[in-house]
């Protein structure tokens, strides 16, 4: 099944703000490359395809989690296109970006205006509820810095924490390959792979589309999976008694 981004409309930050934003997420990719994995927020167009599982309404109220928030990039775009009764959790181990997140929660109009609709997790996605479930969970976690078996125990969390039929979207940047190939050690070349297969696999038992962001920098692919619809168990056939 194709999905397709939804134009959300926007609350314009200011320049300095967006400065800011992207001092941080330097700053922090230097500092915590591992988990952090990326040197600016997420663009616009790469968030808006993340989110386009949200663009279809379905006339109930939604659940929907967002781990590795960052600065809110993506969580700004989440959140345009909540209903009125859809609920938004946030994930985010960086400390340094919870705080900026805790403060937007109150400030930022398209995130304060969720109010107790809204909340935020400043830890790893270990803390979230076990019982929780979601309709639509983005991932923001660089998987391709990871060790296989980490990404495997991602994947598999995210997909259990989803209701039956569920949407999870996440990303990679595209050309890391060929330049984790030029500059690799045997071991990280070795990690990699084995982060590949792992993707592959979770893509081809749940994969449900997939589309590259050209307008991202750099340009990133972003693939969406689905839990497995639970049909209703039947009802047992009862047959009827006929009086002696």
């Amino acid at each position: 099944m194709s999905f397709l981004p939804r134009r959300t409309s926007s609350v314009r930050r200011t320049p300095a703000r967006r400065l800011a934003d992207r001092r941080l997420f330097f700053a922090e990719t230097l500092r915590t490359f591992r988990t952090t994995g990326a040197v600016t927020p997420s663009g616009r167009h790469l968030a808006e395809a993340l989110a386009a599982p949200l663009a279809h309404r379905t006339g109930q109220p939604r659940a929907v989690l967002e781990v590795g928030a960052g600065t809110g990039a993506v969580s700004r775009v989440l959140a345009g296109l909540l209903g009125p009764e859809d609920t938004l959790d946030l994930v985010e181990a960086n400390p340094r970006f919870a705080r900026l997140l805790a403060g937007d929660l109150r400030a930022d109009p398209r995130l304060a205006v969720l109010g107790e609709r809204v909340s935020l997790i400043a830890g790893p996605v270990a803390e979230l509820d076990p019982g929780a479930r979601y309709d639509v969970i983005v991932s923001g976690l660089p998987f391709a810095n990871f060790p296989p078996d980490e990404v495997s125990g991602l994947l598999t969390r995210y997909l259990s924490a989803l209701k039956s039929g569920g949407h999870l979207t996440y990303f990679g940047y595209r050309g890391t390959g060929r330049l984790r190939a030029l500059l690799g050690t045997s071991r990280s070349l070795a990690r990699h792979s084995g982060v590949i297969h792992v993707l592959d696999t979770f893509q081809q038992a749940h994969g449900a589309d997939f589309r590259t962001v050209w307008g991202n920098i750099p340009p990133a692919r972003v693939w969406h999976l689905r839990a497995p619809a639970v049909s209703p168990r039947p009802l047992p056939v009862v047959s009827a008694r006929t009086a002696p």
